[in-house]
């Protein structure tokens, strides 16, 4: 098995170009182990889906009432707001105040009504990409599907044409080319949490890793 936490810190060098030093107590925004950038990286496992807004649908069942399958017409039927937050990639970069555009998960959730025992949930992306996290954290207002972000529509490379947005974890949380989300009553780790990263993913505590307390 490849060794997950060498390849992701050999990734740092992409993350570099057009970085600016910052430290915590210069900018308390941005994480220690962090630099600042202004040219939002592009970071994937190597497979980019082409999925068009018509081809496009989001699932989300396992423990709910009802599950859904919104297509592109009831997902932008929904509140769509604006939200600025900042973005931090555990490849140890930081891009502050990006204005992302979408549907808050919550009111996703909301139509599909989590069952009392629902606890966590699952993302998966079209490229066959997971990631987990406990259903209390897609509840905040800035946990967003989005479709927009610095004023355009998402790119193929960005995880258009819908990704989730998880501004208080490092950015492999918020997966690209959002397809469905799954809840369940246990966690269940996903792609690169059972390759040793952190199952938390907390920037401000540098949860980049398993072994990382």
């Amino acid at each position: 098995m490849p060794d997950w936490k060498k390849l992701i810190e050999g990734k740092i060098a992409i993350a570099k170009r057009g970085a600016s030093p910052s430290k915590a107590s210069e900018n308390a925004r941005v994480p220690a182990g962090q630099k600042q950038v202004n040219n939002f990286p592009i970071l994937d496992l190597g497979i980019k889906p082409w999925i068009g807004t018509v081809e496009w649908k989001l699932r989300v069942f396992g423990l709910v009432e009802h599950e859904l399958n919104l297509d592109w017409a009831a997902y932008k039927a929904l509140p769509q707001i604006t939200d600025i937050s900042d973005f931090h990639c555990v490849t140890r970069w930081s891009q502050l105040d990006m204005d992302w555009q979408g549907v808050r998960v919550r009111d996703v959730l909301a139509l599909a009504k989590p069952l009392s025992t629902a606890k966590f949930a699952t993302m998966h992306s079209y490229d066959g990409y997971t990631t987990n996290l406990p259903i209390e954290a897609l509840l905040d207002d800035d946990v967003l599907i989005a479709h927009s972000v610095l004023g355009q529509t998402l790119t193929k490379d960005h995880g258009g044409p819908a990704r989730m947005v998880v501004p208080k974890r490092y950015a492999w949380k918020g997966a690209k080319w959002l397809k469905a989300i799954e809840l369940h009553g246990f966690d269940k780790p996903g792609f690169w949490e059972v390759r040793g990263y952190h199952n938390e993913a907390d920037p401000f505590l540098e949860q980049r890793f398993s072994d990382d307390e």
